[in-house]
């Protein structure tokens, strides 16, 4: 678990981790590791731009998948909206705004999210995807 600073430039630190993480535990293909990127950097810029520090970055993933398979799971609990009713913030033009969730739609084979008492926590679970073989 990695408590993110809430700017920008955590986006990047998150695909650090990420990569780190699928190194360590499964040896994926350049793909699958980009989409795993991608996804992560679209919850922690949503979390960023949209909701109350903290950012909590979880990352899991499993290799023991029967199969060979890799296994991903990625949370980022935020602490809850920062907008007040009838506020709009966003970094982003309006003709970018909404992208984020249509780009987890095709990544992740699984998404959603979980309220909290503090905070919110979303979810993306990525596609099991074959172990490279050397």
């Amino acid at each position: 678990m990695w408590r993110l600073p809430h700017r920008a430039e955590s986006a990047g630190t998150a695909r650090r981790i990420v990569r780190l993480v699928l190194h360590e535990c499964c040896d994926v293909d350049e793909d699958t590791l980009s989409g795993a990127e991608l996804v992560v950097s679209e919850l922690v810029t949503n979390a960023i731009e949209h909701a109350r520090p903290p950012v909590v970055l979880y990352v899991e993933a499993d290799s023991s998948a029967e199969g060979g398979t890799c296994s991903v799971h990625i949370e980022v609990t935020d602490g809850g909206p920062a907008a007040q009713d009838g506020e709009w913030t966003s970094s982003c033009s309006e003709d970018e705004h909404g992208r984020g969730s249509g780009i987890i739609d095709v990544l992740a084979s699984d998404h959603g999210t979980r309220p909290l008492g503090h905070g919110v926590t979303h979810w993306a679970d990525m596609p099991p995807t074959a172990e490279q073989t050397p």
